[in-house]
């Protein structure tokens, strides 16, 4: 194989993780042309590409209309994906135990990059019921697990990772770096994370780490509960989920 071949093979795969990225963030239906024009991709090699998908069942058209969207193959890679791996399947258990224990919604979280993502999440079986779709990529500085899944770096680690805008919560408070990383020293010493009116005034969230042999974050196992539930209740749930989080960095 030649540079240039190596060079163009590189590149198209690129172009579909570009592909695939776009739709994940649109979660919907795309025009072809829209694709093209925001991944900065020549018309005639995003066409080329999005025919050779649809054929393999990763995309698919959409009511006629040219669109397209994630094909049936992606949901089978999915759920080969949740049901391939010991920790994501014993995750599964464990955030369907914290909803019947609790009733409040239960979610697994990493990180995707320099952001914070939802893997796994189960709504809440009371009539208040807090959801989070999974996969949307979330400013680190703005959730709870952020406070623990880089609790393995230190001050000006975060500074070059956390993009600087991330500091900047949705209604517009900032949380300095320095703030931010005694926060974290404080998470990762007390075994958990506990976090109100982050992202709104309503909601408290509450992370206990899942963590890998050398004892890095990896993972959080969350519930995301009303900012008025009582200090007991919170004790409680926070227990369960250390003892979730305990479980799963041994899985």
């Amino acid at each position: 194989m030649t540079i240039e071949q190596a060079t163009g093979r590189a590149r198209g795969i690129d172009r579909v993780i570009a592909i695939l990225d776009y739709l994940h963030q649109r979660r919907g239906p795309v025009r072809i042309a829209d694709i093209a024009r925001d991944t900065g991709t020549p018309r005639s090699t995003i066409y080329e590409i999005v025919n050779r998908l649809v054929d393999a069942h990763w995309l698919e058209p959409r009511d006629g209309d040219g669109t397209v969207f994630f094909g049936p193959a992606m949901h089978f890679y999915g759920s080969a994906y949740l049901e391939g791996g010991d920790r994501i399947r014993a995750a599964r258990g464990e955030v369907k135990r914290l909803v019947e224990q609790t009733g409040e919604t239960a979610q697994y979280c990493t990180l995707e990059g320099d952001k914070y993502t939802v893997v796994l999440n189960e709504p809440g079986s009371r009539t208040f019921r807090i959801s989070s779709d999974v996969g949307v990529k979330v400013p680190i500085p703005w959730t709870a697990s952020g406070r623990l899944l880089v609790d393995h770096l230190a001050l000006e680690e975060v500074k070059a990772f956390i993009p600087p805008d991330d500091f900047v919560l949705p209604d517009g408070r900032v949380t300095a770096p320095e703030d931010f990383v005694a926060e974290v020293a404080r998470a990762k010493s007390a075994g958990y994370a506990r976090t109100t009116g982050l992202v709104d005034r309503f909601t408290t969230c509450l992370a206990a780490p899942v963590r890998d042999v050398g004892g890095r974050c990896v993972a959080t196992i969350c519930l995301v509960v009303p900012a008025d539930t009582g200090e007991d209740d919170l004790a409680a749930m926070i227990e369960a989920l250390r003892a979730s989080g305990r479980r799963l960095s041994l899985a």
